[in-house]
């Protein structure tokens, strides 16, 4: 793993002119954490995207320097973004960002591939090098795509992973979200990065003094890859109290599937989660994610997390410590893990220690500290 120094001195003085470039700007999620993270550390700096929907995200993002490209005319894009996929090389690739010295792009998708002024620096802050191209098999099978629909879009796949793969040799630096995605870079691109941690908000949440209660937590967004259905099959199989939290296109699936002891609230505010997070025996988290900021809000709030074993997991849950791995994705693995689990085990002083290893402030030092060494001006 590349270390990033904790040394560094940095001038604050004529900081070099800085662009952000993102994907899309039509629903939130990870990305668009770390996006709101970076526009904290640059508020200057505009965000270019492919297109943005104001009605979609946040009112404090119509604050924003936005600026995006032709995709934005595009009819249904906002909600239909993914079948424009062959259009995000070609728009990207017109973006003019001269006169920038410094471009940090936030990537899971075809961002990187800006086109960078001959004497900046380009450092991409990778979420995943693009999944729907380099786990191609894994993505058909999770979206249950339809035959004719797989054999239309496997050469376009072909032609977008050649595109995709050179963009990233035009990269100066990459940094990485986890030790997965960092293996990811070097596996898709053969790049070598950096990982810095994605900021997790450990702020809105704290442990509880009082023992924990008779449930264990679920949830996010409810949508295939995330695998809340071998949570609600495994507790449902063993009895136990399940509350699982959020909104998605696989809720009613999951709720077909539930037995008794599964409760499903819907979508809760911060208020609501940080006292499901805190009185919960244990978070559970059973999707295989490339970072994962759930696990660390769940520890921040003093609760340990049981997780599948790989991912992002692998960086944020300390098994034994803050948690416990269950080691193939399927309901009997997990159930094993839930059978013998003692909540009592795990204390919620160590569960909140390893939390704040990926606060925003430690985010935002590492990053810039990243940058100033690789700035052209030595500055940021």
């Amino acid at each position: 793993m590349t270390h990033v120094s904790r040394n560094t001195q940095y001038a604050i003085r004529n900081p070099p002119r800085v662009a952000l470039v993102h994907d899309w700007l039509n629903q939130i999620g990870g990305a668009e954490n770390v996006l709101e993270a970076l526009v904290r550390m640059f508020l200057v700096a505009p965000v270019f995207t492919s297109m943005y929907a104001p009605h979609l995200m946040p009112a404090a993002y119509r604050q924003w320097d936005i600026r995006t490209t032709f995709m934005q005319r595009l009819p249904a894009v906002f909600t239909h973004h993914q079948a424009y996929l062959p259009l995000y090389p070609l728009a990207f690739s017109r973006l003019d960002l001269r006169g920038y010295d410094l471009i940090l792009s936030n990537k899971s998708g075809f961002c990187h591939g800006a086109p960078v002024p001959p004497d900046a620096t380009h450092i991409c802050y990778c979420l995943t090098p693009t999944r729907f191209l380099w786990q191609y098999q894994a993505y058909r099978a999770r979206e249950a795509l339809n035959p004719a629909l797989d054999v239309a879009l496997k050469p376009v796949i072909a032609l977008l992973r050649q595109w995709d793969y050179a963009a990233a040799q035009r990269v100066h630096h990459f940094i990485a979200i986890s030790t997965e995605v960092q293996a990811r870079i070097r596996r898709f691109y053969n790049r070598e990065s950096a990982i810095i941690y994605p900021p997790a908000d450990i702020g809105r949440f704290r442990p509880n003094a009082a023992p924990a209660g008779d449930y264990f937590l679920a949830g996010g967004r409810l949508i295939p890859y995330k695998r809340t259905d071998l949570a609600v099959r495994a507790c449902s199989e063993l009895g136990l109290r399940l509350l699982v939290y959020g909104d998605g296109r696989d809720r009613p699936a999951l709720e077909r599937m539930a037995g008794p002891t599964v409760a499903f609230l819907g979508r809760v505010s911060w208020d609501e989660l940080a006292r499901l997070y805190a009185g919960a025996r244990a978070f559970i988290f059973p999707g295989l994610e490339d970072f994962g900021i759930t696990p660390v809000e769940a520890q921040a709030a003093g609760r340990p997390v049981i997780a599948f074993q790989g991912g992002g997991a692998l960086d944020t849950v300390l098994p034994g410590r803050t948690g416990e791995f269950f080691n193939e994705p399927t309901v009997e693995s997990l159930a094993a893990v839930l059978e013998r689990f003692q909540p009592t085990a795990y204390s919620p002083a160590a569960c909140r220690q390893n939390a704040e290893r990926f606060g925003v402030e430690r985010f935002e030092k590492e990053l810039r500290e990243y940058c100033v060494l690789r700035s052209p001006s030595g500055r940021v």
